[in-house]
């Protein structure tokens, strides 16, 4: 079946709304562009924290208390570890480091992350697509007051307490476009191109830093809208108001708005921010009320349906 609706996606926020997506629109209609800036190196295995949590959560075998991981996991192997004095400070779960062993060994036999990635969504029975930005090698790097940082040793490692002085995405000017997601843009068989409320820094900017990326959705001919990720003055989830903050950056809407100018038609705000509706607008982009918040199944199938709706009215 023909992908009509194409998200970008980081990992837990963007999971939700994908999952809402999944129970909106035709499941087969769907594929989920995934953030791989936040991918390293840990004990000799390749981890892809926003490929796993997307591919668990429309699995539905996501642990639903954390947001990341396997539901019902187990932690012998951290436990071993610790006893051999081995870093724990990030956590892979028995269930986790299988898929963790085995994409490892994949990549290391000739298969490429896609590849991997399709193969692992078939056998969980999952319908969408769920495709890495590249298959290519590109790192989020934090600079702090500390110097540079791997994403994760800022994120997991020093729980995002150092001050951020930019961000940068190394290798990202050597990437191309995994080729399922560069043929997509290019069909012009899209109805919508839905950017999640990820961490616009850490999770989209990634992706749209890949060449081609920003322009190909740009003239792709379907609208393209944004959920903004930022509530009533703060984030709703992860430290991008910090972030905002230190950055310099007004933390709203408006620069939500403002940070995806040029890129996309419409951004869904939540209804708490209705006063920022018309300086929005002024921006050139059209703009819908709503409650983006998801707490429940319920919320993130609402918020999916407002958002296809949305992008329908601007076609």
């Amino acid at each position: 079946m023909t992908v009509r609706y194409l998200a970008l996606s980081g990992g837990v926020g963007g999971a939700k709304l994908a999952f809402g997506l999944t129970h909106t629109v035709p499941a087969e209609e769907l594929a989920v562009v995934v953030n791989t800036g936040d991918d390293f190196e840990h004990l000799g295995l390749h981890v892809s924290p926003d490929l796993d949590t997307l591919v668990y959560t429309l699995a539905e075998i996501n642990n639903p208390t954390t947001g990341w991981g396997r539901e019902a996991d187990t932690w012998s192997f951290m436990g071993a570890l610790e006893e051999v004095g081995a870093p724990t400070w990030f956590r892979l779960g028995d269930k986790d480091l299988a898929l963790n062993v085995l994409r490892t060994h994949a990549l290391q036999s000739g298969s490429t992350l896609s590849e991997f990635t399709a193969d692992m969504a078939t056998r969980w029975k999952i319908p969408s697509r769920i495709i890495p930005m590249t298959n290519g090698t590109v790192r989020t790097v934090i600079e702090t007051e500390l110097g540079p940082l791997d994403f994760q040793d800022y994120f997991v490692r020093r729980r995002c307490e150092p001050v951020v002085q930019s961000i940068q995405f190394a290798g990202a000017t050597e990437a191309v476009p995994a080729t399922e997601f560069q043929e997509l843009i290019t069909a012009n068989s899209l109805a919508a191109v839905i950017i999640c409320p990820s961490n616009p820094y850490l999770s989209i900017d990634p992706i749209l830093s890949v060449p081609g990326i920003r322009d190909g959705l740009r003239k792709c001919g379907a609208p393209v809208v944004a959920v903004s990720p930022v509530v009533s003055g703060d984030s709703m989830k992860g430290p991008t108001a910090k972030i905002m903050h230190e950055l310099g950056i007004i933390c709203s809407a408006t620069t939500i708005a403002q940070h995806y100018r040029g890129l996309i038609d419409g951004l869904l705000i939540d209804t708490r921010d209705a006063n920022l509706e018309a300086d929005i607008a002024d921006l050139g982009i059209a703009v819908k009320l709503s409650n983006v918040v998801m707490r429940s199944a319920e919320d993130r199938r609402t918020l999916a349906n407002t958002v296809v709706q949305f992008a329908s009215e601007l076609e």
